[in-house]
């Protein structure tokens, strides 16, 4: 298990991002949260099997089709949290 920090830039609140993040996150069977940040921007850590955390990278890249995500950043972590499940808020 590993966890990652991501910030997705550009059109990607109001548009169902976090609501979409949820539900490929559950799909991938990840835990952690996406939320909105004051900068226009969504913030989401996310814990699980590193393929599994790459393949919703790869989604953030694109998001729903209402976004138009122009950067994702990605950081690793060594050290994992404690996650409930995926929240969205």
């Amino acid at each position: 298990m590993v966890q990652a920090k991501l910030r997705i830039t550009g059109v990607v609140q109001g548009v169902f991002y976090r609501d979409s993040a949820r539900d490929i996150a559950n799909k991938l069977n990840l835990k952690g949260y996406a939320k909105n940040m004051a900068d226009g921007s969504v913030e989401s850590v996310v814990v699980g099997e590193k393929e599994k955390i790459e393949e919703y990278a790869r989604w953030c890249e694109e998001g729903p089709a209402s976004a138009q995500v122009e950067l994702v950043e990605l950081e690793w972590f060594n050290e994992v949290e404690n996650f409930e499940g995926f929240e969205a808020y």
